[in-house]
């Protein structure tokens, strides 16, 4: 069985993002095991350059939990060297077999600066650094069983890369069409998870203005307005945090059968994998929103 194989078996189809502040181990053991008990089939955690290290905090879901798959959405690639991000992966996947995802990320220009690095073209930043990771492979531990490799892709070069050199594509807050359009352009053997944001709010003036205030639209050289322009939206939809049209394209949000039919779409046009994630202020927040959701979503 392939790592893409084994991903589809182990992932289902749907899965939850924890995105909160920092907080104390013992909140992410429990909010873990709610959403295990709920029945979702994967856990996605992100990290930016410091702060809540990826990997550490995927080390503690999985050793909370029985079955459910852990995730990085994503890894950032400037958090870390190419070995050492071969490393880490490789000892979680021997330690939890088939519970492993890894999604690798290049950042925004901004967030890189601040760190004191120098931003470069994320193309050739992310091919240089599969490159080193592929080179310490020998290096690092051999899982007994494969985990999959999938590239936080929104334009078709980074698609097309994760074709070639990944097992797959994890794009995050786009439309269906940019879904179907990845998996045409991925191909039927690659993995494809999509991250979707879902706002329990019914109140269209409220539920926009919640996802107006993730500034996904409104970062300096966005690489979401890009692929956005690329489906056709022209400047004057993708600015001031995005119009209603591209809100309600990009973001999930309603009760939750609205919100579990927004999610069908993504799976209707080619999605393997949906990671819902939802505003909360805490971990436990957010676990009450997924255990609301869960009989809609699965």
């Amino acid at each position: 069985m392939t790592a893409v194989d084994a991903a589809r078996a182990g992932l289902g189809r749907i899965g939850v993002g924890f995105v909160t502040p920092i907080a104390p181990a013992g909140e992410w053991r429990h909010a873990a095991q709610r959403v295990e008990q709920a029945g979702y089939g994967a856990i996605w955690v992100n990290e930016a350059i410091g702060g809540r290290e990826v990997f550490t905090q995927l080390s503690v879901m999985l050793a909370a939990t029985e079955r459910i798959v852990a995730g990085s959405a994503v890894a950032n690639l400037w958090a870390r060297h190419p070995a050492a991000m071969q490393g880490a992966a490789s000892v979680l996947a021997d330690a939890y077999p088939e519970r492993l995802a890894l999604g690798v990320g290049v950042s925004m220009g901004a967030i890189v600066e601040q760190s004191g690095q120098k931003w470069t073209s994320p193309l050739n930043r992310m091919r240089e650094y599969l490159d080193g990771m592929d080179a310490a492979v020998e290096a690092a531990p051999v899982p007994e069983k494969p985990f999959p490799r999938l590239l936080a892709a929104l334009g078709p070069k980074m698609q097309e890369l994760a074709r070639d050199r990944a097992d797959g594509a994890l794009p995050a807050a786009m439309p269906v069409e940019h879904t179907r359009q990845a998996r045409e352009r991925l191909g039927a053997d690659k993995l494809l998870v999509v991250m979707q944001t879902a706002i329990l709010e019914t109140d269209p003036v409220k539920a926009r203005a919640l996802a107006r205030g993730t500034r996904m639209l409104n970062l300096p050289e966005s690489p979401y307005v890009r692929s956005l322009k690329t489906l056709g939206y022209d400047d004057g939809a993708v600015s001031g945090g995005g119009s209603d049209e591209v809100i309600d394209a990009c973001f999930s949000w309603g009760d939750e059968t609205a919100i579990a039919e927004q999610i069908r779409g993504h799976l209707d046009a080619g999605a393997d994998h949906v990671c819902v994630t939802v505003f909360a202020p805490d971990l436990a927040s957010a676990a009450d929103q997924y255990e609301r959701l869960a009989p809609a979503l699965l």
